[in-house]
């Protein structure tokens, strides 16, 4: 069932309780209370008759020491004007009975002589207040019993229950419409949140629900659309993994089968031709040189793996350590290495870190014709310690800086390969610094030159 149809259901059926029972109440409180009215009135008449008749009675001329029958029914019809009297005697039996009812004795036996008592009767359809007391007249005890139909008091019961039914009758009819506008306006912001959720499962993650209210059902739509831009965040994330890695693949695929076909096609041609001795050096120099490509291939791969399962065994290193590796790796090189640092320390794994320098340096060194040179740098900032990276060679336009990280991205193939490259150095270094909790950031102007630098922060003093 809809949550709309639950809200309107649920608030009809108390709505309906309410008002049954309040009816009930409401009508049977009346009928008490005219019940009530009714009673005391009978009862007020029967004492008003039996003063009467005893009143009569004292007056009545007599012929014989006790109050005669004939004269108790005589005074009884003096009374009855207008009124439905009984007169029993000492042995409860009538001496002047209602004329047309026919009523039990139930009330008159539960009666003693110092007592009066009432009772409801219902006689062919009509209710009536049977009212008895006792009469003490001139050596005669008596019982005087009255009966007054009290009919249109149930009749108004009645009444009362069919205008209250039809009452409520209206009033469900109205408050079921008012309830369904209402059930409809306070779950429209549940039905936008459902077709928003549906439109996202269809896989529009583009889609947010409209804020409609302010109440907690608002907070819920801005919470869903919190979440929604999280997901859609997320499955960018992943689809973009998922096409770097098929780019990976691809790329891998790709630089495993130009060495491999070089590697066969001269071992074959080894194999099955007798060669002189400058074309056997040329096919084996072939085989060597894609081999070792292979090789740097395989290490680079393993160290990325390994690295993003690694974790940080830091230790103070000072920058003096890392500029003497630098030169002693550059220096002498094909082109002018010149290194100028300030001093300072750093709580850093300084073999990844180095690593990542030199990895840099040699794409600067391979961009770089032979005799110009390279400028790698320390300097201490506002920021923190500043490493950078620059040459003077072919540079690298503007659209394919962010691809430099990408795995077996190389902006120059042919030169890459020539020099044994295989499009991963930088790779490895943004991930090295990512640990470190640095960026590359890379600036290139094409025929000017290339500054690769990231950012450190050193330890509290500088030396």
């Amino acid at each position: 069932m809809k949550f709309t149809f639950k809200v309107f259901f649920c608030t009809i059926t108390v709505i309906a309780i309410a008002l049954g029972f309040g009816g009930i109440y409401l009508v049977n409180s009346l009928f008490g209370a005219a019940i009530h009215r009714e009673t005391r009135q009978a009862m007020d008449e029967n004492d008003i008759l039996r003063f009467a008749f005893e009143t009569i009675a004292m007056n009545v001329p007599l012929k014989y020491e006790h109050l005669q029958d004939k004269t108790i029914e005589e005074i009884a019809a003096t009374l009855k004007t207008g009124r439905h009297i009984r007169i029993s005697g000492e042995d409860k039996q009538a001496l002047y009975s209602f004329e047309g009812l026919d009523v039990d004795n139930t009330l008159l036996n539960a009666i003693s002589e110092t007592t009066q008592a009432c009772r409801i009767i219902n006689i062919h359809g009509h209710y009536y207040i049977n009212t008895a007391t006792s009469v003490n007249v001139l050596g005669r005890f008596l019982y005087l019993e009255t009966i007054k139909d009290i009919s249109s008091v149930f009749d108004d019961r009645d009444t009362g229950f069919a205008i209250y039914r039809n009452i409520t009758l209206l009033t469900l009819l109205g408050g079921a419409i008012i309830m369904s506008l209402i059930s409809l306006w306070l779950t429209r912001p549940i039905r936008i949140l459902s077709g928003a959720a549906k439109a996202m499962g269809t896989g529009d993650y583009s889609i947010r629900a409209k804020h409609v209210s302010h109440d907690e059902l608002g907070l819920l739509t801005n919470d869903f659309n919190t979440m929604a831009d999280a997901l859609e965040s997320q499955i960018s994330a992943l689809k973009e993994a998922a096409e770097s890695r098929e780019r990976f693949v691809a790329a891998f695929a790709h630089e495993l089968k130009t060495p491999l076909t070089s590697i066969v096609g001269y071992a074959d041609l080894l194999r099955s031709r007798k060669l002189d001795e400058e074309n056997r050096f040329m096919s084996a120099n072939y085989i060597y040189s894609e081999g070792k490509r292979l090789e740097k291939l395989s290490f680079r791969l393993l160290e990325i793996i390994v690295l993003k399962n690694r974790a940080l065994k830091k230790h103070i290193t000072p920058a003096s350590a890392i500029f003497a590796v630098l030169e002693d790796t550059f220096c002498p090189a094909e082109v002018e290495v010149m290194i100028n640092y300030d001093e300072a320390k750093f709580d850093l794994e300084a073999d990844l870190l180095i690593t990542a320098l030199v990895n840099i340096a040699e794409n600067a060194v391979k961009a770089s014709e032979p005799g110009s040179r390279v400028e790698i740098t320390g300097r201490i900032t506002n920021a923190g310690y500043r490493f950078s990276i620059r040459d003077h060679g072919c540079g690298i336009a503007a659209e394919e800086i962010d691809k430099l990280t990408q795995a077996f991205y190389m902006v120059d193939k042919s030169r890459s390969r020539s020099r044994h490259g295989v499009g991963l150095g930088l790779t490895l270094c943004a991930d090295i610094l990512a640990l470190h909790g640095s960026t590359l950031e890379i600036e290139s102007t094409p025929g000017v030159g290339t500054e690769v630098s990231f950012l450190l922060q050193a330890a509290p003093h500088f030396h």
